[in-house]
């Protein structure tokens, strides 16, 4: 079932439990009830939330997470998309050792790091 079956068989519910059904003949009364217009703007409004703010809270969430777990040794990408593995950990920022000769050190807001690298010896 497509969304515009959906949103035809709601809008054509709305319509029939006013009175106003196209199928009727009657004319809508532009003094209609000023509640009606809740129940189609309710579920609206709830699938609004579930397909678009909630996913958005639900990432948000994995990566306050993630920021959260960073730990000395780690490699990540930065949003930058510089890579390097973490020599020091701060509140608010983290140093990252992004060569080791000649060794370079560069200092991050915690919140720039993209992802954290699994290494792929972890893994198996």
């Amino acid at each position: 079932m497509s969304f515009q079956t959906i949103a035809v068989q709601v809008v054509s519910s709305v319509l029939a439990a006013e009175g106003t059904a196209p199928a009727t003949g009657q004319a809508a009364s532009p003094a209609g009830d000023p509640f009606s217009i809740l129940w189609f703007m309710a579920p609206m409004l709830l699938v609004m939330w579930f397909f678009m703010l909630r996913p958005n809270q639900k990432r948000e969430k994995e990566r306050q997470a993630m920021l959260a777990g960073i730990t000395k040794g780690d490699k990540v990408i930065m949003a930058s998309g510089i890579i390097g593995s973490i020599v020091g950990v701060t509140e608010k920022t983290v140093v990252l050792r992004v060569s080791e000769e000649p060794p370079v050190k560069m200092e991050f807001l915690r919140g720039s790091v993209s992802r954290v690298v699994k290494d792929e010896k972890e893994s198996k």
